[in-house]
């Protein structure tokens, strides 16, 4: 009997892979089937490992710990597909990186870890003139809780902001608020597009290790891309606009700090410089514990306002698939004028890299489809080449979407597979739980369109793409 080799991990399977569900698993990652190859066949090269470039905005590498166990190679050929689409001998720089930081997360001993930034916030925190403007992703508050002995998926979101406080933070706001404009900008973009027929299908634009691997790989395909920034740079551009006016503030005396799931967030700082730094959560609770704070013991303590309050649909961003059910969910309103009756499509649920659906909007029928995992877009834009119609993509270039992105907590003694199910069941228990479900029915979100946007189309929440292909060579 054949023996079949994980690309990502190394987990071998002795037996028939052909026997097995489609929707089997692997019980150590939880990547699908098709990452498995017979073991005398398999490229997986096991002394090899990945670069990572002196310039890199967001991740760095320590040769003394590295053990050459192959698996950053691996995540980066066969979960994200960048090595191997690229002659090494042909780029202008030694490695090819997105900055997604999944390599972090499946090296077993450190060696490849986040750039640290927190003591250059705390070096600016001696100035007393600076005011520090905190905000937290939405996969950051069912994620953080396990660095500090948690269980998977638990809540913490009022301790996520008592803890921000404790570091020093003046104001935290939610990037909820974040994801509420960029569905709205998203939605009316969608609307646009499908009543033109121009530049479909529209790709999500809110992932940058995704619009990166799109610059560099499908410059072809960037007109295809939203032109939204991501919340968190949305977030950013507000925080030093609206808000700082608001507050009577000089944008240069405020520091604004993003705490995501994510390190390619770090290089979307240099892209969009919309904000100052990014701290990833494994990095966050490095300084929590550098600072002696017991995570446990805090008070919960709420978001300040007026960009506070982000709604149910802004939450799910966190897992795949949420962008475009918030999406959906806005863009059926702007469509009919009328709310839907069955706020959740769970057709586009999937943590596993792809699915697609076909669902109505009014009188408009869309053909859809959510991708995580980059190496599945190489898939569904080969078929697009080929002819096949879509309308609207979600893309997330982490497996499962930003609840499991490359600066989120690392797993122990339980599979990849079990915490995006975890992880996600929490983020969508909060939107359940929200009292407001719709984006467009934020009243601060109202509040910002009417008295700072004036309606859809600001260019402070939108961005333009550069082909970037020059990197291959």
């Amino acid at each position: 009997m054949a023996k079949f080799v994980c690309q990502v991990c190394g987990y071998i399977f002795d037996g028939d892979l052909n026997s097995l569900k489609d929707d089997w698993t692997c019980p150590v990652c939880g990547v699908s089937k098709e990452f498995f190859e017979e073991a005398e066949k398999t490229e997986r090269e096991e002394t090899v490992y990945i670069d990572v470039d002196d310039d890199n905005p967001s991740i760095s590498r320590d040769p003394s710990k590295c053990v050459k166990c192959g698996n950053c190679k691996s995540v980066c050929r066969f979960k994200q597909g960048v090595y191997g689409h690229y002659d090494i001998q042909k780029c202008k720089c030694k490695t090819v990186c997105i900055d997604c930081g999944q390599c972090s997360l499946a090296c077993p001993t450190g060696a490849i870890s986040y750039k640290k930034d927190y003591p250059k916030i705390e070096e600016l925190m001696k100035d007393k003139s600076k005011i520090f403007v905190f905000q937290t992703a939405p996969s950051v508050r069912v994620s953080l809780a396990e660095e500090f002995g948690g269980k998977k998926g638990d809540i913490c979101t009022g301790k996520m902001v008592s803890v921000l406080r404790e570091l020093g933070a003046n104001y935290v706001f939610d990037t909820n608020f974040g994801a509420d404009m960029t569905v709205m900008e998203e939605a009316h973009e969608l609307v646009e597009r499908l009543n033109s027929g121009e530049n479909l299908p529209m790709f999500t634009s809110c992932c940058p290790g995704w619009v990166k691997f799109a610059e560099i790989f499908f410059p072809d395909k960037l007109n295809l891309l939203s032109t939204c920034k991501s919340p968190i740079a949305m977030l950013g551009s507000v925080i030093k606009t609206y808000w700082a006016d608001m507050m009577g503030l000089e944008k240069n005396n405020i520091v604004s700090v993003a705490i995501t799931p994510c390190t390619a967030k770090k290089a979307e700082l240099l892209r969009e410089n919309d904000y100052d730094f990014v701290l990833p959560v494994r990095e966050l609770a490095d300084w929590i514990k550098e600072r002696g704070i017991i995570f446990n013991k805090l008070q919960n303590k709420d978001f300040d306002r007026i960009l506070g309050y982000g709604s149910g649909a802004g939450m799910i961003f966190g897992t795949s698939g949420g962008v475009m059910e918030a999406t959906l969910r806005t863009a059926h309103y702007f469509i009919t004028g009328k709310n839907l009756k069955r706020l959740e499509f769970k057709s586009v649920r999937n943590l596993n890299g792809f699915v697609e659906s076909e669902i109505k909007l009014g009188n408009k029928k869309l053909k859809i489809a959510v991708v995580s995992g980059l190496v599945n877009v190489r898939k569904i834009i080969s078929e697009i080449d080929k002819g096949k119609h879509y309308d609207f993509i979600e893309v997330m270039a982490c497996l499962g979407g930003c609840m499991t992105g490359g600066g989120q907590p690392k797993n122990i003694n339980i599979t990849n597979e079990e915490v995006r199910k975890l992880r996600s069941a929490s983020i969508y228990k909060i939107d359940q739980e929200s009292k407001i479900r719709f984006c467009h029915e934020n009243p601060e979100i109202k509040q910002i369109y009417s008295k700072f946007l004036n309606g859809f189309g600001n260019a402070l929440l939108h961005t333009e793409y550069n082909d970037k292909s020059e990197i291959l060579g």
